[in-house]
């Protein structure tokens, strides 16, 4: 497939991976102060941004051997990678795999599917009920805002995404991870950051006050400096976070 990227500096490699429905431009803080220190990719996931089309209703694993297959076109090997909320779960579905990223920053990182309850449910099956009778009726009036605006096969790829939880996943990872999470992010709350904290041995965690689902964008001079120390911070030695602390940032 044609990739749709971004690609500024010189050094060691960073890649970007943007959320659903987004694009690579929403880096575009993190593209402008990174590229100062390292070669930034800044890659459009099938489906979005500028890149084509979906082929399939594609699962995270087909986004995942997407990403291994187009790093490889672009020959960039064992890159740092910093991936927002979907871009989260595509990255964790490659790190579980192997060591093909050195340093992860993963904010408001989706991916934990939270508990089932009784009216949620009762909705899925009224949803079903209905869309044997009125199938056009129960597209247009059920499921997410979100889910609605996309087109069948879209809809058809976004139900295998968020069905399915990444805990198993996660605990195979044993690269250095930091997960970032604003402490007003109600998409990907912080309930569900530390099921990721937890589940991936020696993963730091840092909470920006103040920040929703975008933190990277609501606060980028403190989503970068943070980014900045974790990057650079000599593998080998102790962390300077305790996995069970979190840093606050005060807001700007």
């Amino acid at each position: 497939m044609k990739l749709s990227y971004v690609q500024r500096g010189e050094g060691k490699d960073l890649i970007f991976l943007h959320g659903y429905l987004a694009s690579k431009e929403s880096f575009y803080p993190q593209i402008s102060y990174f590229s100062r220190f390292y070669r930034v990719t800044a890659l459009d996931f099938p489906g979005f941004g500028g890149a084509e089309a979906l082929p399939a209703a594609w699962s995270v694993k087909d986004y995942a051997d997407w990403l291994m297959a187009a790093l490889d076109e672009l020959r960039i090997t064992f890159p740092h990678i910093v991936a927002h909320s979907f871009g989260g779960r595509v990255a964790v579905k490659c790190l579980a795999r192997a060591d093909v990223f050195d340093r992860a920053v993963l904010t408001g990182c989706a991916g934990i599917v939270p508990r089932r309850t009784a009216g949620y449910k009762l909705r899925v099956r009224c949803y079903r009920a209905v869309r044997k009778i009125a199938p056009k009726y129960a597209e247009r009036h059920f499921g997410s805002k979100e889910y609605r605006s996309l087109p069948p096969l879209m809809r058809e790829s976004y139900k295998k995404i968020v069905n399915e939880d990444l805990r198993g996943d996660a605990a195979r990872i044993r690269r250095p991870v930091l997960f970032i999470t604003g402490s007003k992010d109600t998409e990907t709350p912080l309930s569900s950051t530390m099921i990721y904290v937890h589940a991936v041995r020696g993963s730091q965690l840092f909470v920006m006050e103040g920040c929703g689902h975008f933190a990277h964008l609501e606060n980028a001079l403190a989503f970068n400096a943070k980014t900045e120390e974790f990057l650079q911070w000599e593998s080998g030695r102790s962390s300077p976070i305790s996995q069970e602390v979190c840093s606050r940032a005060t807001s700007s």
